[in-house]
């Protein structure tokens, strides 16, 4: 494995028999990490997003469920 800093990027070299769904699981990981660390949202507020989003769906689909 190689890791170079070029400018204001990082670059990481693994070998070919990496591991692909691992890799791409932890690249996830740190895609969302990227992406949230700006974020000025509480875990409050997400809790609430998620559970109105939740509700919403429920709402909507709960007749393909319920019969």
């Amino acid at each position: 494995m190689q890791v170079e800093r070029l400018n204001n990027e990082i670059l990481i070299r693994l070998s070919a028999t990496t591991d692909t769904i691992g890799l791409q699981r932890f690249l996830d990981f740190l895609k969302f990490k990227e992406i949230t660390s700006k974020s000025k949202a509480t875990e409050l507020d997400i809790d609430k997003l998620s559970d109105s989003s939740k509700k919403d769906w429920w709402t909507k689909n709960k007749s393909r469920f319920l019969k």
